[in-house]
């Protein structure tokens, strides 16, 4: 196998390329401004973010011998991006949207071949949450676990509780979805 530099900090997309087999030689996240465009739609925002992971860390080793894999995870509700949530605000803000209703998640991963060519997959995966009491947001909020996550959830811990239903990736709407990044990988010779 070739060499794999992995664009993220997240321990999730980590963990999910370990289930594969995959252990990235050099993990270099990207610092990029993630701030979406004006009217800027979901798909497009992520298939943005991640492509400039990529770049930005293909900027830092422009002579590798690397592949670089890089990925965004986007939760929107209709047209609207629900960013990470920050505070418990954000994180209310979030549980309210979320609550009773199908939201999609867009996982959009990036693959830089040594070639410098560049491929992209956009994996969309739609998640229904049951509607929340007020005493299931209270407990949710008071676990902090939605701190820094997309849609102010992580679909692998308590806010699992609250999901009835899933039709999609769900390695994608963790952070990476498996399936497709396999087939970038392969598609460009990583594993030739």
């Amino acid at each position: 196998m070739k060499s794999l530099i992995l664009a993220s900090a997240s321990p999730r997309r980590l963990n999910l390329l370990k289930q594969i087999n995959i252990v990235p030689d050099k993990i270099v996240p990207a610092n990029i401004d993630e701030t979406p465009f004006k009217n800027e739609m979901p798909i497009p925002y992520a298939a943005r973010m991640s492509k400039s992971k990529a770049l930005r860390t293909l900027e830092t080793s422009p002579d590798s011998d690397s592949f670089i894999l890089s990925a965004d995870t986007v939760v929107a509700v209709g047209r609207r991006i629900l960013g990470k949530a920050e505070t418990r605000d954000d994180a209310v803000r979030c549980l309210d949207l979320l609550s009773g209703r199908t939201h999609r998640v867009i996982t959009s991963v990036c693959v830089i071949a040594p070639t410098k060519k560049i491929c992209q997959k956009n994996v969309i995966t739609k998640v229904k949450f049951k509607h929340l009491s007020i005493e299931e947001k209270k407990l949710y909020l008071d676990s902090g676990e939605w701190q820094g996550k997309a849609g102010g959830y992580a679909i692998q811990g308590i806010a699992s509780l609250f999901i009835r239903e899933i039709i999609g990736s769900y390695s994608g709407v963790v952070g990476l979805p498996l399936y497709e990044t396999g087939c970038l990988l392969k598609g460009n010779s990583y594993w030739t």
